[in-house]
Order: C-alpha cells, then sequence, then structure tokens
C-alpha cells in the first residue's frame, strides 16, 4: 500500500543522529513564543472558552480582545521581570489595530514572527495566489512595524497548504513552526530552496490546554515544569529544543499569571545549563552548522 506523502523531509530517528551542542555547550534550548492575535467581530473564525464550538457573539470577542488590551501587559511585565526573551507570532491586523504593541516588542528587542493577517481566517482552504496574497501582505505589515522583515512563518490555526511551504520560501522566509514533528530542527524542501523547520509545541501550548481540554493554570503550569525536567534529563544525550506557547488572552489571565510564574522561575533556576533565545536566533545558528548535522542538511 502506498500512502500519500508530503516528500518535505526524509525519515529520521532520533538515536541515530550525530550530537551537536547549542552555543555555550548548553544541549537544551528554551524558546517562549506568544501569539498576538486579531479577530473579526461577529464573523469569521475564532477560539470561545466556553466550549468547543465557538459563538461569534461580542462576548467571545470580548475575551480575545483582552489579550491585547491587558494579557499582552501582563505576560511582558513577567518576561521583563524574569529577563526572558520572546518571540511573538504576530497577526499583521493586530499591529495596525493595536498601535503600542511594535513599540513595546522592538523596545524589548523581541522577534516578529509572520501569523497571517487574522486569526480570523485560515490559509489552507485558499487558492494559491491568494494565499501568497496574504503571506506578502502579512510580510510587509510587520516589517513596516518591526523595521526588518519576518523571517519566521507560524500559520494562523497552524494551518498549511500543501503549497505554502513553497510560498513562504518565495516570499523570503526561511524557517516554519508549523510543522511539530521533532524536538530538534529539521531541514524541510521547497520547490525555492531549503527551509528550517523549527520545534513548535501544540502540547505545550495553552489554546489547545486551556480552551480545548479546560486544563486549568496550574495544570499548564505543571505540564511545563515536567517538559522541562525530562527533556532537561535527556539533553545530555543530544541536542533538544523546548518551546513554550502563549496566548495573552489565555496566559495573559492574572490567575493563570501566577502558576506561569512559578512554572519560569523553576525553568530559569537552571539557566547555566540553557540556552534561552529566540527562534530567529536558533534558526540562524542551525543554519552555520557543518552539513551532516542536523537531518535534511546535507541537501542545503
Amino acid at each position: 500500500m502506498k500512502l500519500p506523502a508530503h516528500h518535505r523531509y526524509a525519515h529520521s530517528a532520533i538515536p541515530a543522529r550525530p550530537v551537536y551542542d547549542w552555543p555555550g555547550g548548553r544541549r537544551l534550548a528554551l524558546l517562549v513564543c506568544n501569539n498576538i492575535e486579531h479577530f473579526a467581530y461577529r464573523a469569521g473564525l475564532g477560539s470561545d472558552v466556553t466550549g468547543p464550538s465557538p459563538v461569534q457573539n461580542q462576548r467571545a470577542y470580548g475575551w480575545r480582545d483582552y489579550g491585547n488590551r491587558v494579557g499582552l501587559w501582563n505576560l511582558l511585565d513577567l518576561l521583563d521581570e524574569l529577563e526572558i526573551p520572546a518571540a511573538h507570532n504576530i497577526n499583521s491586523a493586530a499591529l495596525q489595530a493595536c498601535p503600542e504593541i511594535a513599540p513595546a516588542l522592538r523596545a524589548r528587542g523581541d522577534e516578529f514572527v509572520g501569523h497571517g493577517r487574522s486569526n480570523s481566517e485560515r490559509q489552507d482552504i485558499l487558492w494559491e495566489e491568494d494565499e501568497r496574497r496574504l503571506i506578502e501582505e502579512s510580510r510587509d505589515v510587520l516589517a513596516e512595524h518591526a523595521g526588518v522583515a519576518p523571517k519566521g512563518w507560524l500559520g494562523p490555526y497552524i494551518a498549511q497548504s500543501a503549497a505554502t511551504l513553497d510560498l513562504l520560501r518565495e516570499a523570503g522566509f526561511s524557517y516554519v513552526m508549523d510543522w511539530p514533528v521533532d524536538d530538534q530542527p529539521i531541514w524541510m524542501r521547497t520547490r525555492a530552496g531549503p527551509m528550517l523547520s523549527v520545534p513548535y509545541s501544540v502540547e505545550l501550548n495553552d489554546s489547545p490546554a486551556v480552551v480545548t481540554r479546560h486544563h486549568t493554570g496550574r495544570q499548564f503550569a505543571e505540564m511545563i515544569t515536567d517538559q522541562f525536567d525530562e527533556m532537561l534529563a535527556q539533553s545530555e544525550r543530544r541536542p533538544l529544543v523546548m518551546s513554550v506557547v502563549l496566548h495573552p488572552f489565555i496566559l495573559g489571565q492574572p490567575h493563570r499569571l501566577r502558576p506561569l510564574r512559578d512554572a519560569l522561575r523553576h525553568i530559569l533556576a537552571h539557566r547555566d545549563r540553557l540556552w534561552v533565545t529566540r527562534p530567529g536566533e536558533l534558526a540562524e545558528y542551525v543554519a552555520g552548522l557543518p552539513s551532516g548535522l542536523v537531518p535534511g542538511s546535507e541537501e542545503v
């Protein structure tokens, strides 16, 4: 039987790979990835904490809008307090609607990552030319507000069409976080050249944890500490990437912020063994490694 395949990367079991280090001889890289999103009012797609079938009314819109009005600023204060660099997956519409966001992120030196125009739409259902337009519009707005074009991409709803990787590479992007396939970066094939996949968790992600599975903030914090403790032990054998994925309208709520602080403090007690970085910096480092260390690098 021959199943449909993507042909973007070859199979590779992690124990069989060469071992390499992150900067400073460290083996575990930590990425804190925050999602800044903007939604249509009473239309389109969007999460709703009250149930699995979102209702696009003023309540659901207001809950999500809390993230850009309050929750984001709670999270940025926490990141400042703990001196954690971050990357932000940003809907371009959020920067147009909320003028305070871009200057605050630039002041921190944080990374702007492409995240579509709005999470009221998905890109995987578009015709190729319409998807190309979405990608280019998002890229150009982020470049205007950040002062530099984004190199990374995470699609709204972590969704891709069959042509997304090709379109992103053609638009100047060099890495994606849409493929939860590994705990190490891997190189992927596109029609325009190689594209790096940076690990981004759909497990250690507050949206499915809290919205879909109805975990509490304390339970999510326990997931973070358990993931960290296990990956730190595993990293004695091989380099790994741990990502913590946040949304301001979810983890920016005060009752979830407190256990998040506890979990991040637990991690940072081991800071001397970690590379606390941003995905763009990690992608740049990987691009400079010798061929043969990272899966797919022989094609780069």
